[in-house]
């Protein structure tokens, strides 16, 4: 287990490095680059430039530099924590970030907890009661909700919300603590808006689970071993727990690598038509404004996370599953 661990160590350094070169040059092919936008910008408006802040930009931040010079002052700074400069918000990327990452770990996390929550008793039970009145439904339901947009979804309990409990509509938190610090109350107000985009994020992926769920343990249940297991006159609770249903959860840990970034992304387009203060809105905003620090950034945030779950994912599958086997074992 140790060797599997320092061997995929190993090879996330050279992953990260090949796609940290392939996020810069992507972010670099857009002609132009955020301060030829600004000027442009200013000039529409009828406003002054001033030129020599551009010229102290540009040889700051090494606009007029060749490309590789450029990617290694970008990633060189990561080792020591320095991500940059976003020009759109005029703040260091880290500032940025980390104003709105808590409030994102926040609704990610509450999603994760849901659709789970929800998923498995679902999938579990539709498997187990195969093709009887409550796994019709269940299926009717989990299809309804698969079909729904989340943006429409979203919409519709923004409405409810307001008219049944009095909620604000859009963002996280009532607009009188939006600079107020951190506080019982304000704490509260969170709660209060934060069952809207868990259901609104977590309800096509709760049906979505709770489908692969359902297939994945139909699958076990007809194997021969649970077969023999029921003939033995086991009882039903003991062999559905023991054996089919640890196998059946391989893709929930498989998952693992796909559930850290989403943490950090978010969704994207619900947090836009909720108002959200989280960072997927400001990833799309840095990608159209061309701020190549900050979407750089938050691209190698994704990359780094994504790499890290699947490691966990891996290590976890090796001891949740007797039949996955290390490499080095299955070359024996």
């Amino acid at each position: 287990m140790i060797e599997l661990i320092l061997r995929r160590i190993l090879i996330m350094i050279p992953t990260l490095l090949i796609i940290s070169l392939i996020v810069f040059i992507i972010i670099e092919l857009p002609p132009g680059d955020y301060l030829e936008s600004y000027v442009a910008e200013l000039q529409s408006r009828g406003e002054d430039v001033n030129e020599k802040e551009i010229a102290f930009l540009r040889e700051q931040y090494g606009f007029g530099e060749p490309i590789y010079e450029r990617y290694y002052r970008w990633i060189s700074g990561w080792f020591v924590g320095d991500f940059g400069y976003s020009f759109e918000f005029q703040l260091p990327v880290s500032e940025v970030i980390g104003d709105k990452l808590m409030l994102t770990m926040v609704v990610s996390l509450a999603t994760v907890l849901f659709t789970w929550l929800i998923a498995f008793p679902i999938g579990i039970y539709s498997a187990t009661h195969q093709y009887s009145w409550g796994d019709y439904g269940l299926t009717f339901i989990g299809l309804l909700g698969i079909a729904t947009p989340n943006f429409l979804l979203a919409l519709i309990l923004l409405y409810f919300a307001n008219v049944w409990f009095g909620t604000s509509i859009g963002g996280l938190m009532d607009p009188k603590y939006l600079d107020q610090p951190w506080s019982i109350d304000k704490a509260l107000s969170v709660l209060e808006h934060l069952w809207i985009p868990v259901v609104v994020v977590g309800t096509a992926g709760t049906a979505g689970l709770a489908r692969r769920l359902r297939a994945n343990l139909l699958d076990e249940l007809q194997k021969q071993y649970v077969i023999t297991a029921h003939s033995k006159g086991l009882p039903p609770r003991k062999v559905l727990v023991k054996y089919p249903l640890r196998a059946a959860l391989n893709f929930f840990v498989s998952d693992i690598g796909h559930l850290l970034p989403n943490i950090i992304s978010g969704a994207e387009l619900v947090a836009i038509v909720l108002s959200l203060p989280t960072t997927g809105p400001i990833l799309i905003s840095a990608l159209q404004s061309q701020d190549m620090f900050l979407a750089g950034s938050f691209l190698m945030f994704l990359a780094i996370l994504t790499t890290i779950g699947v490691l966990i994912s891996d290590i976890a599958l090796a001891f949740l599953d007797p039949r996955i086997r290390l490499e080095k074992s299955g070359a024996r």
